[in-house]
């Protein structure tokens, strides 16, 4: 293979390892000592965590304490109004077990290992973490090549058939970093997010092994940890985001879109479920490369993601919320699996609509077979 060729790969690599290191996996430790020697911030905590014995038993008794002092808190006016002359008169420094209880709500839970939301799970700002699922599928098959791409905007429609192959190498860098930390009190983190997928047509050697598709997806996210439980559910957290994706093509290859995105995270034991329902930030029609986009890749999606001694499932739903000729929708199906301590296999399918930007009104199976240095939690 030339040199230009395993350039991609190699950029793959070099950003993937910062990210590996920042996410690595903890160690089993013997005693708390062993965990000095562990590079990264994250890891280090999970290997106290796991030395001192905060397993998810650790996260319901913060979950209890909480709940106990929120009942506390429900007193009448007059001792609360007592309570309040006390905590007036409180030394600085002096401990406040009610509101450290509250605030350590969830410590250790799938949602506050990945997001940093108790109050004593903080790590500071610009410390680059995983965001979403780092991986590289060597094979990842489709059922329907989309060879002429179409819009309604006729500047984005292709009318001669492009030379595609049905298998190509598919891969995803994702990280986020947080950039201010507790703007209101104790709660209230600021991220920034990035996330890039690329589709390459690595086997097409009668095309030069072109890549197919990037999609580029930079976003800021403003996320407040919550307290509070929906059918056995632990609400967990919070947030709006505004997003940017587009595959950074010219006309008549060009598609994207910005959105404002709302964030609702809930998670119990080994399971977490992120609701997001978003809005398209509109733009003039002359020049939208995909006018009817939200009718494909939908207006929300939902995650429920079940991850257990080193193997998870995630399954992403997407919908356009719409009824008749404008109901569309997709599903994707991943599970990782450990292969060795930082590395682990994985495994995607995806049925419906919008795999891609380019595909948002595409309809096709994809399948994909690969390793990943990192998955959702």
């Amino acid at each position: 293979m030339s040199k230009h060729r395993t350039r991609p790969l190699m950029l793959i690599a070099l950003a993937a390892a910062p990210l590996a290191q920042a996410q690595e996996i903890a160690p089993q430790p013997a005693s708390p000592q062993a965990c000095t020697s562990v590079s990264s911030d994250a890891a280090r905590l999970a290997c106290y965590d796991k030395a001192l014995g905060n397993t998810p038993q650790l996260t319901a008794e913060a979950d209890a304490a909480a709940q106990l002092a929120k009942q506390k808190e429900a007193k009448s006016d007059d001792t609360r109004a007592i309570s309040r002359v006390g905590d007036f008169f409180r030394a600085d420094g002096q401990d406040q077990p009610k509101e450290e209880a509250v605030a350590n709500a969830g410590r250790g839970s799938l949602l506050d290992r990945r997001w940093e939301l108790a109050k004593d799970s903080k790590l500071g700002t610009f410390q680059l973490r995983g965001y979403k699922p780092v991986y590289l599928l060597p094979a990842f098959w489709t059922s329907d090549t989309n060879r002429t791409p179409q819009s309604p905007n006729p500047a984005n429609s292709v009318n001669t058939p492009q030379q595609l192959d049905s298998t190509e190498l598919k891969f995803q860098l994702s990280f986020k970093t947080k950039v201010v930390e507790d703007l209101f009190g104790d709660n209230g983190d600021i991220w920034m997010g990035y996330t890039q997928s690329s589709r390459w047509q690595a086997y097409n050697a009668d095309a030069s092994r072109p890549f197919r598709e990037t999609n580029y997806e930079p976003e800021a996210m403003l996320v407040f940890r919550n307290s509070y439980s929906i059918f056995g559910w632990k609400g967990r957290m919070s947030g709006i985001s505004l997003n940017h994706m587009s595959n950074g093509r010219a006309d008549p290859l060009s598609r994207s879109w910005n959105r404002v995105i709302l964030n609702f995270g809930l998670d119990r034991e080994n399971w977490a479920l992120t609701l997001r329902p978003w809005f398209r930030i509109k733009e003039d029609r002359a020049d939208d490369n995909n006018p009817d986009i939200e009718d494909y890749m939908g207006r929300g999606d939902a995650t429920l993601v079940y991850n257990k001694d080193g193997h998870e499932f995630a399954l992403i739903a997407r919908h356009s919320l719409r009824g008749g000729d404008r109901s569309h929708g997709s599903v994707q199906l991943d599970y990782g699996f450990p292969i060795t301590n930082l590395l682990r296999g994985h495994v995607q399918v995806f049925d419906g609509y919008g795999e891609s930007m380019i595909d948002y009104n595409h309809k096709a199976t994809y399948v994909g077979l690969g390793v990943s240095l990192l998955e959702w939690f």
